[in-house]
């Protein structure tokens, strides 16, 4: 590849949205301002003027003032390259450790962090699959349903937090992770045929997983006490727990351990009343074979 047509590479991924910073993140908003603050004064410090400093990382002016001024979260790339323009020496690219974990909304952090340190996942869903169940076409299409549309920026942002998450599978030792989706949720072609078969390809292949179980709830199973909506419960460590379900406790994340017990029992009435596991993976593989 040439320098010029690395250059423009570098260019387009700049322009794309989804890498501006949320204002009402204020931890997010300072990360973002110090780290421009740090390009700007080792920028200055060689003597370099934006303009000249633009062309030679290959992006626009507009952006580096932007990123500069705290305004524009930088992607890893333009890191690295400012790096090596600069000579820090490795310096500039380590500040994508604390610019990383600001990238997606704070909201999706909170439950990201909140996934990443559960030793057990409970999920009941049924009106869409869970976000860590989810391919990326999947998901892209699933969130471009929304009234009003949601602008391409803000998706792109939604996407990219929904698949990092998924960084759960990697974790060593591995939680527990169980999931019972409604039949409707299965059946309901997301974003057409191919990109619906893709996904039901991917539930079988992450339902293999050791420490993954995935049930399949039929639809005229009606009497379970699911039929308020989801039901989530996350289990960690040191013996705590929080939950959430739409209908009860105003649809908000709870702690206490009568109420977490509540949503415990309901989940386990719900999993007994499921196929086993064997069953829903044999009933998705019949789903497959029908698309």
């Amino acid at each position: 590849m040439t320098a010029g047509t690395d250059e423009g590479r570098l260019r387009t991924e700049a322009d794309e949205p989804g890498w501006e910073v949320d204002p009402e993140d204020e931890w997010g908003v300072a990360v973002i301002a110090t780290v421009g603050r740090q390009l700007r004064l080792r920028r200055e410090a060689v003597g370099l003027r934006v303009p000249e400093f633009a062309k030679a990382v290959g992006y626009g002016e507009d952006l580096v003032y932007k990123i500069e001024g705290g305004t524009r979260i930088p992607r890893r790339e333009y890191l690295d390259k400012s790096d090596e323009v600069l000579g820090a020496g490795g310096l500039i690219s380590a500040t994508w450790e604390d610019v990383k974990k600001v990238r997606y909304p704070k909201r999706v952090r909170d439950l990201a962090q909140m996934e990443a340190k559960a030793v057990e996942l409970l999920s009941y869903g049924n009106h869409n699959l869970h976000g860590l169940l989810q391919t990326q076409e999947y998901a892209w299409a699933l969130l471009r349903t929304r009234r009003p549309v949601t602008p391409e920026d803000q998706l792109e942002q939604a996407v990219a937090a929904r698949m990092a998450r998924k960084a759960i599978y990697d974790r060593s030792p591995a939680p527990e992770l169980s999931f019972v989706l409604e039949e409707t949720t299965l059946r309901r072609p997301v974003g057409g045929k191919m990109v619906w078969r893709r996904q039901l390809e991917h539930l079988l292949k992450v339902g293999k997983l050791p420490n993954v179980e995935i049930q399949v709830m039929p639809t005229d199973c009606w009497d379970h006490p699911g039929t308020g909506g989801r039901i989530q419960v996350l289990k960690f460590e040191d013996g705590t727990a929080v939950g959430r379900m739409d209908d009860d406790f105003n649809g908000r994340p709870v702690h206490d351990a009568r109420q977490v017990r509540i949503l415990e029992l309901r989940y386990g009435i719900i999993r007994a009343e499921a196929l086993t596991t064997r069953e829903s993976l044999a009933f998705v593989e019949q789903l497959v074979g029908e698309t």
